[in-house]
């Protein structure tokens, strides 16, 4: 396929994509959200209990120790949104997107919680 072609194909499916969100977006209140408000509901939950774990994080004036601090809570966020993403997910792809967050976050978690163990800091507050 010539490069222009190949533009014009991506021009088109963008064009497609961004229309389609904007009548979602019309037509569900929220965002486009077609969700059931049981996985709203726990969605936001997950982003509620993050921000008040970060939140509750004091500075220590230690960068990377605040990164990581703050980082932990974001990480189980996400972690916890791909576990309601499993439950009451339908689509394959954002399913098996929210079964690598699953195992790629916790695995980050576990090397964060490794570092500040070794520099013998406590994960927050």
């Amino acid at each position: 396929m010539k490069r222009s072609a190949w533009r014009f194909a991506v021009l088109v499916f963008l064009t497609s994509a961004i229309t389609t969100a904007a009548l979602q977006e019309i037509s569900h209140p929220h965002g486009g959200m077609a969700m059931a408000a049981a996985d709203w509901s726990k969605l936001m939950s997950s982003m509620d209990k993050m921000d008040a774990a970060m939140a509750s994080v004091k500075a220590t004036g230690d960068g990377d120790a605040d990164f990581v601090r703050l980082m932990i809570p974001h990480h189980q966020a996400a972690i916890d949104m791909a576990k309601t993403q499993l439950l009451y997910g339908k689509d394959p792809q954002m399913r098996r997107l929210a079964q690598e967050i699953i195992t790629d976050q916790q695995s980050e978690i576990d090397l964060m919680q490794l570092w500040l163990k070794r520099h013998r800091l406590s994960p927050g507050k």
